[in-house]
């Protein structure tokens, strides 16, 4: 196992394939000696902003290879990054950086409005923008890294596997997010976990589309990319014509898109450039098999996963021959890692049946940010439960069935109906609340609200819509609303979602 923390990959390439090509973005191309020196600068950065170890640093910016910098700079030094998810509104986000703690955000400049409004309320000591804009209250990433010495940084304490480095915010079923606290181990198995079963070697290169807010914009496949010396190619934002475009010029062998990709790359008229990249997988949202089916007609193979943040963030994986003959399942467990289907009492379904999946393993998150009682709860019998319903087949392949809970995934971003619920109870007109998923063609699901209004009250669909967009992000706001004179309950008084599914998930 290794002692040291995941920073030392970057000092270990930069000596052993010091000219190979890093990370590339755009006409910015960076080998592994280059970004290791610019990280030691930005450790060093970090360090004179006065970030001791264990301090969280928050990060909003689009994919980048600042980004990448900051992950590897964090871990360096003992931090703690804090990516931010620029979906969400400066009302989420203060939230998050609140509950974090941090003292420092790194922003870039597309973002300095939200940023200023962030700034009224969270009590943050350092601000560091990326970009040529200037702002009085920020110093520039770029003015701090060219002060600084390109020599290893020196932690004030030490520096392992254990060392706690990401939290990655996920929705909450409460309606607050949750802080995923993932150690520099759990980056590092989860490399060695994803780089077996696909025979990730030096020579690929991904390409990498899904925002690094996301565990999976990290951890597939940008830190297994740089564990093994291989190249990571990012782009800011997806667009599927220069995601395309990018395969093409770059020489692409590996990619990763949630559903919602896949589906805007196949309206494209050369998506079967696909054809030349050897891994094509896809994760954070049920695949429907048609899909597969589709684009194994134009001779490409559509491998699936299943993931979390709490995993960091890969569980298991289909064989890469058992993608189109079993479509639909999420493959089996990864290497360094261990699953079970198990009932209300722990114990293992039979195969066919359903239960909950459950797994535990090295690259599980060690504990949900001050939050305790999170912690134990999803830590019940010392297996971390992952809240989804799923079942096994004899060949001890995967299929998720069904949420545990009640919450549905939107292109590929998670959405929690309680937020959505607390948000409309905001609402003075508005008596009682639910939201639901519904299928969607373009998102795979998007949410509709259920509404009973008080008595002698009126509240239209646009003023509920317009009203959530101001306290949401756009993926969780609802695309309708449904009003009806009263919810069905049950004996307990919760909400039938299920009966409420029944009537409204057709239309």
């Amino acid at each position: 196992m290794q002692a040291e923390g995941i920073g030392s990959w970057l000092k270990y390439r930069g000596k052993v394939t010091p000219e190979k090509e890093a990370i590339v973005e755009g006409d910015k191309r960076i080998s592994y000696r280059d970004l290791n020196l610019r990280v030691n600068r930005a450790a060093h950065s970090l360090q004179k902003l006065g970030v001791k170890p264990g301090d969280r640093v928050s990060i909003i910016a689009f994919n980048c290879i600042e980004f990448v910098e900051l992950i590897m700079a964090t871990a360096k030094i003992g931090a703690m990054l804090v990516p931010l998810n620029w979906r969400l509104t400066p009302h989420e986000l203060t939230f998050i950086v609140t509950d974090s703690g941090a003292q420092t955000l790194v922003f870039d400049e597309f973002f300095a409005k939200a940023v200023e409004e962030i700034k009224v309320k969270a009590a943050i000591k350092n601000y560091v923008s990326l970009g040529a804009a200037s702002f009085p209250f920020a110093a520039k990433y770029e003015d701090l890294l060219a002060s600084e010495t390109e020599t290893e940084p020196t932690p004030e304490k030490e520096v392992n596997l254990e060392t706690p480095h990401l939290i990655i915010y996920t929705a909450g079923t409460t309606g607050k997010p949750k802080g995923a606290v993932l150690t520099q181990g759990a980056s590092f198995w989860n490399a060695v976990n994803v780089i077996i079963p696909m025979d990730i070697t030096s020579q690929d290169r991904n390409l990498m589309v899904i925002p690094m807010f996301h565990i999976g914009g990290i951890g597939l496949f940008t830190l297994p990319m740089l564990y093994i010396g291989a190249t990571a190619v990012i782009t800011r934002t997806f667009d599927p014509a220069k995601a395309l475009d990018l395969m093409k010029k770059e020489r692409i062998t590996i990619f990763m898109g949630v559903p919602a990709i896949f589906l805007f790359l196949a309206q494209q008229p050369d998506f079967d450039v696909l054809k030349n990249v050897r891994i094509v997988m896809s994760g954070g949202a049920p695949l429907p098999v048609s899909l597969v089916k589709l684009y194994d007609s134009k001779g490409i193979r559509l491998g699936q996963g299943f993931g979390m943040s709490e995993a960091g963030p890969s569980v298991t994986v289909l064989d890469r021959d058992k993608y189109l003959i079993k479509a639909g399942s999420i493959g089996s467990r990864l290497m360094h890692l261990e699953t079970r289907v198990v009932d209300d009492d722990m114990n293992d379904v039979k195969p066919g049946e359903t239960g909950e999946l459950i797994y535990r393993g090295p690259n599980v998150l060690l504990e949900y940010w001050n939050r305790p009682d999170a912690t134990k709860e999803a830590f019940r019998g010392g297996w971390f439960h992952s809240g989804d319903i799923a079942r096994i087949d004899e060949d001890g392949d995967l299929y998720i069935v069904d949420r545990k809970k009640d919450m549905f995934i939107s292109g590929g971003e998670n959405v929690y109906p309680a937020e959505v619920e607390n948000a409309l109870y905001e609402l003075p007109e508005i008596a009682e609340a639910a939201v639901i998923g519904v299928p969607d063609k373009k998102w795979g699901e998007v949410g509709k609200a259920i509404v009973v209004l008080k008595k002698g009250k009126e509240l239209s669909e646009e003023q509920i819509l317009a009203h959530l967009k101001t306290r949401l992000a756009k993926f969780k706001v609802p695309a309708s609303v449904a009003f009806i004179d009263v919810l069905p309950r049950n004996a307990m008084g919760k909400v039938l979602k299920n009966a409420l599914r029944e009537k409204y998930q057709k239309g």
